[in-house]
């Protein structure tokens, strides 16, 4: 396949893209600052705010360079800056954003300049990189490689475009600036939208579990009741999972008698997510190590890294797993729910009180020793299951405005790529069309098919 474009629009010229620009141009990872000649910021993947197709410099990476091996490299207002190497399942490798700032900068080496042009207007040929990579027709052009993908750009420069003249490609341009910022612009109430329900569902939360909780004035004193329970006395059994290397114990699925081991990668959003990253062991290696053995309603915590403190519960599909270097906490149920202690563990009271115990500034470790001596507040046994059921349906409506919403925004991103796919190929004339009206209906028409 030579070209994405499904038809040739009238007027427009064929090329190819790398009759439009010059690079991509490699860059360099240079030197530590103050190393060599210039100290100039070298911009990365992690830069990239590939939703806006710009750059985000806020927290950036300064590296030192050669002042001739800088001159080379410099990056200047209207550059492209694309990926290289990197990439993932979710974002492959190729994605594209302009550089528009005033700053000294050059690529890092995992990243490619190019510079449009001047019979090119910048803007229209970002727009037109990025519909290569938003309609996936660049996907065809990645190399993996030990794990890292790797672009083969030379082989996508000499892709077949049709481009109109520089007016129309300003024209173009101009247009899908104004109808992305738009868009941007929803997408962010939305997202805005979630993190105050977030807040206001936690607030919910943590009045529930603290005893604060305005419905509480009109039920049973009991519900309001707290006690400062240390977690060793609420549990039969708070210790480490196994520790120690993995590289001799891991074994596939399909090995007889494998069981699921599970790992602090797995910890989300108070659950087990074991097909993110699923590890086995046998069943024999497990029986010689008890104390890594989990049961159904276990907790466990994340002990060590960036995720430390994050819990969640072991349901029956993993009942019986192994568990690698996480604190197992086995609660007394006739003392404390298990779902209610996650509860309050994954409540902002909850997080603040493991977070206080942590040891090590550049990597959190939590000692079981004194998580064990953790107190949380605790209600009579009497008001547990209806305070469960309050907490677990204020979660639930949460969600279910969440996904609501989170599709929305997936919609729209949808109809953003595929604007600015049919603008940069001539599918729509943007001369007639936002005063057709299109945009507006099509936006209508996603809020109300979403219900958000």
């Amino acid at each position: 396949m030579s070209s994405m474009f499904q038809s040739i629009p009238d007027g427009w010229q064929r090329t190819t893209l790398r009759h439009l620009a010059q690079g991509p141009k490699n860059g360099a990872w240079g030197s530590e600052a103050g190393e060599d000649e210039i100290d100039a910021i070298c911009v990365r993947v992690a830069d990239f705010d590939w939703s806006r197709l710009t750059l985000n410099l806020d927290d950036p990476t300064t590296r030192s360079f050669k002042k001739q091996q800088f001159k080379n490299l410099q990056l200047r207002r209207g550059d492209i800056v694309i990926e290289k190497s990197g990439g993932g399942e979710k974002t492959p490798v190729g994605r594209v954003v302009s550089f528009d700032e005033d700053v000294e900068a050059v690529t890092s080496n995992f990243v490619a300049r190019i510079r449009p042009h001047e019979s090119v207007w910048n803007r229209f040929f970002l727009y037109l990189l990025s519909a290569h990579y938003m309609s996936g027709y660049s996907h065809q052009f990645i190399k993996q490689n030990t794990g890292i993908q790797n672009l083969d750009d030379t082989n996508l420069f000499r892709s077949d475009v049709w481009v109109p003249d520089l007016a129309t490609q300003r024209q173009i341009a101009d247009f899908l600036d104004r109808e992305t910022a738009r868009i941007d612009l929803l997408i962010e109430k939305k997202q805005r939208l979630v993190a105050l329900l977030e807040e206001k569902s936690a607030s919910e939360v943590d009045y529930l579990i603290d005893g604060t909780h305005p419905r509480f004035a009109h039920v049973n004193s009991e519900y309001s009741e707290r006690r400062a329970l240390k977690l060793k006395t609420l549990c039969s059994r708070l210790g480490n999972g196994f520790v120690g290397p993995t590289r001799d114990i891991l074994v596939e699925e399909e090995y007889s008698n494998s069981v699921p081991y599970l790992q602090s990668t797995h910890v989300k959003n108070r659950q087990i997510e074991f097909e993110r990253k699923p590890y086995f062991v046998t069943n024999a290696w497990l029986k010689e190590k008890p104390k890594a053995r989990v049961r159904r309603d276990d907790l466990v915590i994340v002990q060590t890294g960036a995720g430390c403190g994050a819990t969640a519960i072991v349901d029956d599909k993993f009942d019986g797993s192994g568990c690698h270097a996480m604190i197992i906490t086995r609660p007394k149920p006739e003392r404390i729910l298990p779902r209610l202690l996650l509860q309050i563990l994954c409540s902002r009271s909850g997080r603040e009180a493991l977070a206080s115990i942590e040891t090590g500034a550049l990597h959190p470790h939590l000692e079981v020793g004194f998580v064990k001596e953790v107190s949380i507040p605790t209600p009579p046994p009497s008001v547990q299951r209806n305070l469960l059921n309050w907490i677990e349906d204020e979660l639930a409506a949460l969600e279910r405005i969440q996904q609501k919403t989170i599709a929305s925004i997936d919609r729209l991103r949808e109809y953003r790529s595929a604007q600015i796919t049919a603008a940069v190929t001539g599918q729509i004339d943007v001369s007639t069309y936002a005063k057709s009206g299109t945009p507006d209906r099509r936006l209508d028409a996603i809020q109300e098919e979403m219900g958000a």
